[in-house]
């Protein structure tokens, strides 16, 4: 099977949308409880590739499989050289590779705009597949919240994991202050 990852563009939206709409409605990798409309999901798209993150999609034969973002990990400044993953899958190509894909081109695409830290916020401790993948690609684990969200009538804790990208922090940031 190949798989073709690529910048996203508008016309993968709708796609988009959709795997988003699903993981919301039935996981609990977001702890959204009802999915954004199309015109919300191009808003948030485009303020990331606006602040010049990294936002990608897995594609074969035309058809969207899945999609990831590095976004901003928190707003204030002195967090600009840190960003968070997002990756979602479409349930028909869930344990295909396909995230593997995504998140090995989205630390690349990271590294090359000079962020140091990627911090993955992987919601449900239950997410093993999400947590085992980023185990596999060196991210370590540095904590749990416990039942921090409440979603599909039950508690939900969120797993944190990082990983250094790049010079790490060898060397003061060279991002600019937004």
């Amino acid at each position: 099977m190949t798989i073709l990852v690529r910048p996203s563009v508008a016309s993968d939206l709708p796609a988009i949308t959709a795997i988003y709409a699903h993981a919301v409605t039935h996981g609990t990798a977001s702890f959204e409880l009802a999915p954004p409309d199309a015109a919300e999901m191009a808003r948030r798209r485009d303020a990331l590739l606006d602040g010049d993150y990294p936002y990608l999609v897995a594609e074969r034969d035309g058809e969207i499989l899945g999609y990831a973002y590095a976004g901003p990990y928190r707003p204030r400044p002195a967090y600009r050289s840190t960003v968070e993953d997002s990756i979602y899958v479409a349930p028909s190509a869930q344990r295909l590779g396909v995230g593997r894909q995504l998140l090995i081109r989205l630390i690349e695409e990271s590294e090359a705009r000079d962020f140091r830290l990627m911090v993955a916020v992987i919601g449900d401790e239950e997410s093993h597949g999400s947590i085992g993948l980023h185990a596999s690609l060196g991210f370590e684990p540095v904590g749990v919240l416990s039942g921090i969200g409440y979603k599909h009538g039950r508690w939900l804790s969120t797993v944190l994991m990082q990983k250094r990208l790049g010079r790490g922090m060898e060397e003061p940031p060279t991002r600019p202050i937004p």
